[in-house]
């Protein structure tokens, strides 16, 4: 039935992310951001665009991409999500935070980053401080 398909689709999804954790934890990036990736379309497709799992998912393959140093497709995925965040889950959830708070430091660490980039950044964390 269309339940049991979406529930083993989901612990599929499951046992891939952890996969993912696990290809991060042994320093295999390459293999964990193309893991992570994977997981963020499939709970893409599996919940849509605004489940908190999908944001959640888009998250941790931000953070992969970071890993790799492979910021501007972070920023990317976070420019696209963070308003699905806000309208979603609303401004103080944590995961809105955190969508806003790795957006920040796609813009800083990146060493291509414009004084505009940084000021960007900035602003984004005071107002998540504020928040």
């Amino acid at each position: 039935s269309t339940c049991q398909h979406r529930a083993s689709e989901s612990s599929i999804l499951v046992v891939q992310t952890n996969l993912a954790g696990t290809y991060r934890s042994l320093g295999r990036l390459e293999d964990c951001i193309r893991t992570q990736g994977d997981v963020y379309s499939g709970t893409l497709k599996l919940y849509g665009e605004e489940s908190r799992e999908t944001l959640g998912d888009a998250c941790n393959y931000a953070n992969a991409l970071c890993g790799l140093k492979r910021y501007a497709e972070a920023r990317s995925l976070l420019r696209k999500m963070i308003p699905v965040a806000r309208r979603t889950l609303g401004e103080s959830k944590r995961l809105t935070l955190l969508l806003r708070w790795n957006y920040a430091k796609t813009l800083c660490l990146d060493t291509g980053a414009t004084f505009d980039d940084i000021r960007e950044a900035v602003t984004t964390l005071e107002e998540t401080e504020r928040t």
